[in-house]
């Protein structure tokens, strides 16, 4: 006999699973907790098997629960897809979007593919500067929309995220011991140099600007064979490295935002339609970071 399933019975689970607790579940997806608790209990009885149980951090997912996990992911997902394309105007033609060098691995790709997906026809330009030269770029109307690191919102700015700025060092390195303290700043025009040199003062740290070439490869570079340290966002920092705590002896620095810009003009449709699977993109990576 064939059965099917209720996507949005899916949807619940997801966000149980996802988020370990029901109520913040009805947060994420606008229904009350009650609403969530009955759609879990009619998966589950349809199931005949217990999704979940209870321990001190929250709900946990049981080995029924685990195995449902990554088939329904797959299952919303092509649901999402099909719907997209089948109610979705087919659009066309060039979204140029600026982005900083060290949120192209970090934020980009789940959002892009999502993206291309959705629209085959659309091609994406990246124009990969700093913040404050995106800045000016999309002022200039050479990008329809730019994503940009800076240290508190500003008019026009739409906020997605707020994450730490750290000391980063090779792993195992000695860099961040030497004095003068040698530093991979970037370009004159990057956002934190700001931050950096202002933190160092406070410090009474005497350093040298080790590196001021922009571009993550060359900074990563010097950070990774010890020659030194530098500064990332949290979330960007590479695997091969490390966040260098309280313990280096590296003075705090203040954190900074995640923001989107758009132009002033009037956007077409499809700069909307990336504008919106970008801060979707980033709403999926905070709730699984919860």
């Amino acid at each position: 006999m064939t059965r099917n399933i209720d996507t949005g019975l899916l949807r619940a689970f997801i966000a149980v699973a996802e988020t370990a607790g029901m109520t913040a579940a009805a947060n994420v997806l606008n229904l009350t907790q009650a609403a969530i608790s009955q759609q879990i209990k009619r998966l589950e009885d349809g199931f005949e098997a217990r999704l979940f149980e209870r321990d001190r951090k929250g709900l946990r997912l049981t080995n029924a629960g685990e195995r449902l996990f990554g088939k329904a992911k797959r299952m919303l997902a092509l649901n999402d897809e099909i719907w997209a394309e089948m109610t979705v105007p087919i659009h066309s033609g060039e979204v140029r979007l600026g982005i900083p060098y060290d949120l192209v691995n970090t934020y980009l790709p789940p959002v892009l593919r999502g993206f291309s997906r959705a629209y085959p026809n659309v091609r994406v330009t990246l124009v990969c500067e700093p913040s404050l030269k995106l800045l000016e770029t999309l002022q200039a109307g050479q990008i329809d929309l730019t994503l940009v690191e800076q240290p508190q919102a500003s008019a026009g700015a739409e906020t997605l995220a707020i994450d730490r700025l750290v000391w980063v060092g090779a792993r195992g390195g000695e860099a961040h011991r030497k004095r003068p303290l040698p530093v991979s700043l970037g370009a004159e025009t990057c956002i934190f140099r700001p931050a950096i040199v202002a933190a160092l003062a406070g410090a009474d740290i005497s350093w040298w600007a080790m590196s001021e070439i922009g571009g993550a490869e060359v900074m990563n570079a010097t950070v990774e064979t010890d020659l030194a340290v530098m500064a990332l966002m949290a979330a960007t920092v590479p695997g091969h490295l490390e966040i260098l705590g309280p313990q280096s002896g590296l003075p705090p620095l203040q954190p900074y935002s995640i923001a989107l810009h758009m132009s002033r003009a009037r956007p077409s449709a499809v700069v909307e339609e990336l504008a919106r699977f970008i801060r979707d993109g980033f709403r999926s990576r905070q709730r699984q970071a919860a």
